[in-house]
């Protein structure tokens, strides 16, 4: 019983850390989405400024087109964490899965023992009657 208690401790665990990890992920990705966000006001902010809008124009702002790279490789890098979030929800339901099932097991194991009862008493009671 010990041990079964021991294992749903440590798949709890397990689900609490990877649900952890969700949300870190998800906190990330929030914060890139609101970084390129920012960046778009900037490069908006310049542009504005500068009276040029076209990207290939000569006289275009150094920083805008910084800004417009620094953007991109943002969304390029929450698009990556869309992936590693979307790993990381199905390792959690895998894992709750796993939990549920152990704990099953171990309501099914509490309420078994009175029906195993009965077949060791009749197992005496046979005995009894083969010893007479």
């Amino acid at each position: 019983m010990k041990s079964r208690d021991a294992l749903i401790r440590l798949k709890r665990f397990e689900v609490d850390e990877k649900q952890r990890k969700v949300a870190e992920i998800e906190a990330m990705i929030a914060d890139f989405q609101q970084m390129a966000v920012d960046l778009d006001r900037q490069i908006a902010i310049e542009q504005e400024r500068a009276g040029i809008t076209d990207v290939n124009h000569y006289a275009y702002p150094t920083f805008a087109k910084a800004a417009i790279q620094r953007r991109d490789n943002l969304a390029a890098s929450a698009s990556g964490l869309e992936a590693r979030l979307a790993s990381a929800k199905a390792e959690v339901e895998e894992s709750c899965a796993e939990l549920r099932k152990i704990e099953l097991v171990g309501d099914r194991d509490i309420v078994r023992p009175d029906t195993q009862g009965a077949p060791a008493e009749l197992d005496t009671v046979g005995a009894h009657r083969v010893a007479s």
